[in-house]
């Protein structure tokens, strides 16, 4: 009965001044407002940008052998084979080699970019992964035989024969000194036409991928892995078969413990990447939250107003035998719940205002419970915090005094 007479008290003396409650829950509600807004839209791009990276690779390992010392200790076709066949997580597993060259047609010359690996690139390879259209994609008899084939995408066959259909057509590819014929198996769907508007058709380069081994036996200083691509199911496991590839191969290799082999993965870029966005959103947070303290001010200010407006009503009550506890807790709800009003209402707004924001952005919002949570316990602190010393100056008023007020 005591905590509700002095709610229902509280309550009649914030909205008998609701002009000037409401501009002292002001910096409260501005503050409440953009720590929510922040943190809901700072979470969403972040798991945006996280979505985004796992899109091109969260889930891939890049293995690299340290061969200068030891060339020897290359990577080779083999190595590929036994961590395919020992490691069932991964999926697939190619060389990441690029090389340039020239492609010639009877209808045109263009400069073009050589993805080349096992049967796997098809799925590990950026430029050269989109849908097939035509044909297919070179297969483990091609790689096994060295056999002379190539993919191209429908860019570089509009721009070579003028047409997207050139599965067993031919083209003629110069790499350094050496010059060879290729037979198209397949095209897939380009990737750069839309870079078309800002470039000179003839300036962008053709992209096209090919076995490892017919690399290797037209030029055969290009017949080395430098680097393997490996991805796996989910980014869980990618930490302990990074651990477990190395091992592998040095055990293999018998090297173990001389670091000749390296796998990185994308996911200790991703790690990095949010450890620095989340520290960018808390700072920003914290420098909002500072409108709190601000809001926590004004609370005080206006509650010594309230105790010195009130100060006859203060002595009557203590003259009817009001304790010094029962003014004090009167006072400090009061503030109290004028903080958890600005609080509310700031939350309310937060929403609203990150809803606003993460559509203009085109993400979508994330609300933790642990930020709403921050939001009504920061808020009941304020209202302690700043309301305990006009609440304790309104309980210490000596009555015969406080009566005598005017």
């Amino acid at each position: 009965m005591f905590i509700k007479e002095n709610f229902k008290m509280a309550l009649d003396s914030i909205f008998a001044n609701k002009m000037r409650s409401f501009l002292t829950m002001l910096g409260i509600i501005i503050g409440i407002a953009s720590v929510i807004a922040i943190l809901a839209v700072g979470n969403g791009a972040t798991q945006e940008i996280t979505s985004t990276f796992s899109d091109l690779g969260a889930t891939t390992i890049n293995l690299t052998a340290n061969t200068v010392d030891e060339p020897d200790k290359a990577l080779e076709q083999e190595d590929l084979v036994v961590l395919k066949d020992s490691i069932d997580e991964i999926r697939y597993i190619s060389p990441n080699e690029t090389i340039t060259g020239t492609a010639s047609t009877d209808m045109d010359t263009r400069q073009s970019v050589i993805s080349y690996g096992t049967p796997d690139l098809q799925f590990l390879s950026q430029a050269m992964s989109s849908n097939l259209i035509h044909g297919r994609y070179f297969n483990q008899v091609d790689f096994d035989e060295s056999n002379e084939v190539v993919v191209i995408d429908t860019d570089g066959a509009e721009a070579l024969f003028g047409r997207t259909d050139v599965v067993g057509e031919t083209l003629s590819m110069t790499i350094t000194q050496s010059r060879f014929d290729l037979r198209i198996v397949g095209v897939v769907e380009g990737s750069f036409a839309n870079m078309q508007g800002a470039f000179d058709a003839d300036q962008i380069p053709l992209f096209m991928a090919m076995p490892q081994s017919t690399i290797g036996q037209q030029i055969p200083q290009f017949a080395g892995m430098s680097s393997v691509i490996i991805e796996v199911e989910d980014t869980e496991q990618i930490e302990p078969i990074s651990n477990q590839v190395v091992r592998l191969l040095e055990l293999r290799n018998d090297v173990v413990g001389e670091n000749i082999y390296n796998a990185r993965n994308f996911l200790q870029a991703l790690d990095q990447v949010n450890n620095v966005l989340s520290l960018f959103i808390n700072f920003i947070a914290a420098v909002a939250g500072i409108a709190l303290l601000v809001g926590g001010i004004g609370v005080m200010n206006i509650m010594l107003v309230s105790v010195t407006e009130r100060t006859r009503e203060i002595g009557t009550r203590k003259a009817l035998g009001a304790t010094t506890r029962t003014i004090l807790i009167q006072f400090l709800m009061e503030a109290i719940i004028l903080s958890l009003i600005g609080g509310m209402i700031g939350l309310t707004l937060g929403i609203l205002l990150s809803n606003i924001i993460a559509g203009a952005l085109n993400i979508v919002p994330i609300y933790t419970l642990g930020s709403v949570a921050l939001v009504l316990v920061f808020s009941t602190a304020v209202g302690i915090f700043f309301g305990i010393y006009p609440a304790r100056k309104a309980a210490r008023l000596n009555p015969i005094d406080a009566l005598r007020f005017e």
